[in-house]
């Protein structure tokens, strides 16, 4: 595919209020002088229909909480994600910036948040692609409920999540408490976030972004 050059911006995800422009700002990537999606068709990540998608077989029961412990490393077997976890902060503006795309392969989490395994949702953000190539969370559109998501934690242990829900979900015109917010009071559960739909070359922007909502259903305990 012929590729023109992509307009510089900045990937962030905001808090408080700030959730609210989430889906614009997270996908306002930076060119880093290199290339993006242009002359072709942009490819799409995610698919509209997502949302609402069945389920093709009972999902298991939830796990209770558990003690609280930072992410070392998230593990998504049926999409081939391996990919070390870093902590991010919030900035003088109050925004939580993705990995550097540098270490396009790693997976940001907010750790102003839930810690994942916690009661609440734990947060988990990550680049679709860069200028030049797929980053880390290219594939994750094609998540089905069902699906394992595992997270190595500080204490040795291993939780273990189950998504229960693929949404693509446009830029504009979105519910944030229903995007962030619990999907069942109580337990523990992930967000799993990444740019979707297409890139829009006149605004230097994906339309949507594609919210993986996973839930706590097992653990392994620290050696």
């Amino acid at each position: 595919m012929s590729r023109a050059p992509r307009p510089a911006g900045t990937g962030r995800v905001l808090t408080g209020a700030g959730w609210a422009v989430l889906l614009l700002a997270l996908c306002l990537w930076d060119g880093g002088g290199g290339e993006g999606p242009g002359d072709d068709p942009a490819p799409a990540h995610g698919d509209i229909a997502a949302i609402g998608r069945t389920l093709d077989a009972p999902l298991p029961p939830a796990h209770g909480p558990l003690p609280s412990a930072t992410p070392r490393r998230l593990d998504v077997p049926s999409l081939g994600v391996t990919a070390p976890v870093v902590p991010r902060g919030l900035d003088r503006t109050g925004a939580v910036d993705p990995p550097p795309y540098e270490s396009a392969g790693s997976v940001g989490w907010f750790e102003g948040g839930t810690r994942p395994g916690a009661r609440g949702p734990a947060l988990f953000v990550g680049h679709v692609d860069t200028a030049s190539r797929p980053a880390v969370f290219y594939g994750l559109s094609s998540a089905r409920p069902g699906a394992k998501v595992r997270v190595a934690r500080s204490d040795g242990s291993v939780a273990e999540f189950t998504v229960d829900d693929v949404r693509v979900v446009p830029r504009d015109g979105f519910d944030p408490h229903q995007v962030y917010g619990p999907r069942v009071p109580g337990r523990a559960e992930l967000r799993l976030i990444t740019c979707g739909g297409t890139f829009d070359p006149t605004v230097g922007t994906y339309t949507a972004n594609v919210v993986v909502s996973a839930y706590l259903t097992g653990a392994t305990p620290p050696p």
